[in-house]
């Protein structure tokens, strides 16, 4: 076994070494219980049979940036697909796409990021209060699509509350070096006897990236196309009660990106699976070739004569209820409601080249009922409406009419130092289809059956087995075209079954003391994995044919996190994972997966008022590739940041400084469809302040 390919086992080891001292010592320090909301049951991350990760407060603040994908790259098992500066989609434990929910406060944030890797989650990061990430498979509440995990994005859109002293609220402003970034943020909330109101909004500016260049030219140094502007605004309402709250928002957002790594090319077919292409307009841009013309993004006439780029437009609405005692026998109900209108147009030569529409329902209803013979549980029904179409000359994918129906219970009994968890999902799902090709009809059961042990003061086992089942999306089913983003040839698969997942997990956790920790082991094996393979016939133009398949996979794979408070000030924290996906049978290894990464970070208090952090982690050369896949080189960042609190009557404030890819390293992330042709942004230096009243 070789020690590079498993950087977990030197954290675990390394990181338990300062416990011995501290353990002997018997000096706990108790730990502000995190609550995690997308389990309603669970209720603290310590009680739950799956490892969850939470990102809020001081620590968001300064790893936000500008897409959720970065924001959440650095958490043990989560990295990001990268698909330039506007868009990077989370990826957790290998599994991206539709593999991954992405919720806002429990309902689908209902835009087109997982048909694409070049389509944007339309999450603001710098507008959340907190987010929550559960790993593994999170199908029982949330669907076949979560058997990846979830991502539950937490903001302040609907007030639950009204403000003490009758408005408060939050003013944040934010630059960086690398893309000469411009953001600011507002937000305030204002209310009254049973009433409370909420405007916020954003705008951010941010020209080409820089990166570590070539030697001698200055040209290099930008990675072209790759801006990114933003506008985003909400106002929301709600009426507060004693026993809850009934509040509605609606938000619109705004955004305008690069579209890296582009190659348009003329396809045509003479049957199925015959495809040809010849060159078109080449914006297969990858780090040289910058031209003057790319200067300034604000014309971006111009800017479609270079790189072509993503105009976005997203009109949502929210509606959010939750009634304490709602009738006898149920402790609480809680309303989520989501609907959206999403425009996506890409533009090349200052016309609208191919456009997605997707207009999308998601509605949930959760009842908490009261103990009976011990047992306490949550039952719910979902529905989700998806009506998708894309238009122009690269609609690869039909249009397509989703429907997709679950009821749900998740119950937990606690004995003693035990606490039982046993979950059940059956959810039904149509597709109909607007083309020559049958519609699709899915169901699948999903199953899990989990128990945590606290079987000392503040350490606690956590195991659970489930067997979760993915139904087909319709990209999957009927894509049959050319896509210039990852320049391949599509062709999807109408007789694809539902995948089954058998997922075996195990975490060890210590939450209080001078040192903390979770550990994780789990293996997914995977009937009938959905993957999209690379056929081996080249259709020119510098296209791939990709088929989407059915194949049975497995996915192993640890992550943990050890933190040593060695002193009051000072604190040092351990972070790496490793995961392994491969097709069964000698059918090699899937595509895309992360690479091996291990990390250090040590936090100094060095006042009351100021905060300091460096962060170093090493991210392993990926050689384990897929068919067609090219190998992806190792690298290190440093990174490092310095804070400063303070206040002037009743306004907190807070000012940053951070630093990151202080090192100036090459960096390509193995996850991207566009690693070969576009590095990670260079040396970067960001200054925000932030101010809450």
């Amino acid at each position: 076994m070789k020690v590079s390919h498993h950087p977990l086992a030197w954290a675990v080891a390394v990181g338990l070494w300062p416990a011995i001292p501290a353990l002997a010592a018997n000096q706990p320090v108790e730990l502000e219980s995190t609550v995690i909301s997308a389990n309603p049951l669970a209720g603290s991350a310590a009680r739950m049979t799956t490892p969850a990760a939470v990102l809020e407060g001081d620590e968001l603040i300064e790893r936000r940036q500008a897409t959720l994908g970065g924001t959440l790259d650095l958490l043990p098992g989560v990295r990001g697909s990268s698909f330039g500066a506007g868009a990077n989609r989370p990826v957790i434990r290998g599994q991206d796409g539709a593999r991954v929910k992405v919720l806002s406060d429990g309902v689908d944030v209902l835009d087109a990021s997982t048909i694409s890797p070049d389509h944007a989650v339309t999450v603001e990061p710098m507008l959340i209060e907190r987010i929550e990430v559960l790993k593994g498979p999170a199908t029982l509440l949330y669907g076949g699509g979560a058997i990846g995990g979830v991502v539950n994005v937490i903001d302040k859109k609907i007030p639950t509350q009204v403000p003490a002293n009758g408005y408060e609220g939050e003013l944040e402003w934010r630059g960086n070096t690398v893309a000469n970034e411009s953001a600011g943020v507002f937000g305030l909330t204002v209310g009254s006897g049973n009433f409370a109101a909420r405007v916020e909004g954003l705008k951010r500016n941010a020209d080409e990236y820089e990166i570590p260049g070539a030697e001698g030219d200055p040209r290099s140094n930008k990675q072209v196309g790759s801006y990114n502007d933003t506008e985003t605004g909400t106002l929301g309402a709600s009426w507060i009660g004693e026993r809850g709250y009934l509040g509605l928002a609606h938000t619109w957002q705004k955004n305008r990106y690069g579209l890296l790594a582009h190659a348009h090319a003329d396809c045509h077919t003479h049957g199925p699976g015959n495809w040809h292409c010849v060159d078109g307009h080449d914006h297969g841009h990858g780090h040289g070739g910058h031209d003057d013309d790319h200067d300034d993004h604000d014309d971006h006439d111009d800017h479609g004569e270079g790189v072509p780029y993503i105009d976005m437009d997203q009109k949502r609405w929210d509606l959010r209820g939750e009634l304490s005692d709602p009738f006898a026998g149920f402790e609480s109900a809680r309303l989520r409601v989501g609907h959206s209108d999403y425009e996506h147009r890409e533009i090349e030569g200052g016309a609208a080249s191919t456009t997605f529409n997707n207009k999308a329902t998601d509605a949930r209803v959760e009842l908490t009922h009261a103990p009976v013979f011990g047992w306490r549980g949550v039952m719910g029904v979902q529905t989700l409406r998806r009506d998708f179409e894309a238009l122009g000359e690269e609609a690869y994918v039909p249009p397509t009419l989703t429907r997709n129906h679950a009821l749900f219970l998740l119950e937990e009994y606690s004995l003693n130092d035990w606490r039982y968890e046993l979950g059940l999902r059956h959810e039904w799902q149509r597709i109909d289809v607007d083309s020559d090709q049958s519609n699709a009809r899915h169901r699948g059961t999903s199953v899990s059956a989990g128990a945590v042990w606290t079987f000392a003061p503040h350490y606690s086992l956590g195991f659970s087995l489930s067997r979760s089942q993915r139904l087909p999306t319709a990209e999957e089913l009927y894509a049959n075209g050319p896509h210039a983003a990852t320049r391949t040839i599509e062709l999807g698969n109408p007789d694809l079954d539902e995948e089954t997942a058998h997922n075996a997990e195990l975490t060890l956790r210590k939450f209080a003391g001078r040192t903390t920790f979770s550990l994780s082991v789990y293996r997914n094996q995977v009937s009938d994995y959905i993957y999209a393979a690379d056929s081996g016939h080249s259709p020119g133009a510098g296209y791939r044919e990709i088929e989407y398949r059915q194949h049975d996979a497995v996915l192993t794979g640890a992550e943990g996190e050890v933190r040593f408070q060695a002193t009051d000030a000072f604190a040092m924290t351990l972070f790496g994972d490793h995961v392994r996906g491969k097709l069964r049978h000698g059918g090699g290894d899937l595509p895309r997966i992360p690479a091996d990464r291990l990390g250090v970070r040590l936090d100094q208090a060095f006042t009351s008022a100021i905060d300091g952090q460096l962060e170093f982690y090493r991210v392993q050369r990926q050689s384990d590739s897929a068919d067609y896949e090219t190998d992806t080189g190792g690298y290190n960042m440093l990174g490092a940041g310095v804070s400063y609190r303070g206040n002037l009557g009743r306004t907190d404030y807070r000012v940053y400084l951070r630093g990151d890819n202080l090192l100036d390293s090459k960096a390509r992330e193995h996850t991207s469809f566009i690693k070969d042709e576009v590095l990670l942004p260079g040396r970067n230096l960001t200054l925000g302040m932030r101010l809450t009243f």
